[in-house]
């Protein structure tokens, strides 16, 4: 059995991650997470990558917790020490100041449909189940789901879906606003990989910058987010995107933020580039 359980391609300015454990269904193993935090880490390291699309191998996208880790991990201790380990590879996905498509096939369950709405935009095949699976094992909702899922949908409709056990539709997901669009299963990675590139053409930095800032207005006042978007605007019109956009908008001619991003100081390449902890195929 291959030892590579996450898998990193480049395509253009797209750094793509692909689960590789489809023999196990893609759960969420230690050393699967162990590496989807490395390849997060080179994501954002690399100023080249400018989107990520996340995908998983084989017919299912994440079956959610690994039950064998499950069985002798249970107690407080090794519980505790799994979610403090979250801050190794969840939360640098969350808060991946790039933006991240997710390609759905098969089913997400659990764990993995809360790996999925990490996505700043999801694109589903038409094969693909979103199910809770949580109570079924008398657990409570985790990776993320009980922060993004009332949050996308709202909070009646999210306890609906988790406490009914419910399997959610592509179709119905769309309709619900948790997926961007429903596409044959075959062409997941192709719809998915063409919106990723799509945004990579952007002005991905200052796309980076307003998600940091949308994460915050939950909890935040209004007056407050004046003031974020005060602070994120100056930031984001002292950035070389902003003026080749503007250029690009006075000119009538199409801008391009990856040309002058690349070009940019900060984004020179250091005198010695880190190794990356999973290497490209």
């Amino acid at each position: 059995m291959s030892n590579e359980f996450v898998k990193m391609t480049k395509e253009g300015s797209v750094l793509v991650i692909r689960l590789a454990s489809p023999e196990n269904r893609n759960s969420l193993t230690m050393d699967l997470r162990r590496q989807l935090g490395e390849a997060v880490e080179a994501a954002e390291s690399d100023a080249s990558v400018r989107a990520v699309y996340l995908t998983g191998e084989g017919p299912t996208f994440c079956s959610g917790g690994d039950f064998r880790m499950l069985q002798t991990a249970c107690d407080p201790w090794p519980v505790h020490r799994r979610f403090r380990n979250l801050s190794r590879w969840l939360m640098p996905l969350i808060t991946l100041d790039k933006p991240v498509v997710v390609g759905v096939r098969g089913h997400a369950v659990g764990g993995g449909m809360g790996l999925a709405l990490t996505g700043d935009i999801v694109i589903a095949g038409e094969g693909a189940k979103f199910m809770s699976g949580f109570f079924r094992l008398g657990t409570v909702p985790d990776i993320g789901m009980m922060y993004h899922l009332p949050r996308l949908i709202g909070m009646a409709r999210a306890k609906n879906f988790l406490f009914s056990g419910a399997t959610m539709s592509p179709q119905e997901a769309l309709e619900l606003g948790l997926v961007a669009k429903v596409v044959a299963d075959d062409e997941v990675d192709a719809v998915g990989l063409a919106e990723a590139m799509r945004l990579a053409q952007g002005p991905a930095e200052v796309m980076g910058l307003a998600k940091t800032l949308m994460a915050r207005s939950f909890e935040t006042s209004l007056q407050d987010m004046f003031a974020f978007e005060g602070f994120g605007q100056a930031l984001a019109m002292s950035n070389p995107e902003f003026r080749e956009g503007l250029a690009a908008a006075i000119e009538k001619r199409r801008p391009d933020f990856v040309g002058v991003a690349a070009a940019a100081p900060h984004n020179a390449e250091p005198a010695t580039a880190p190794t990356p902890a999973i290497k490209l195929a």
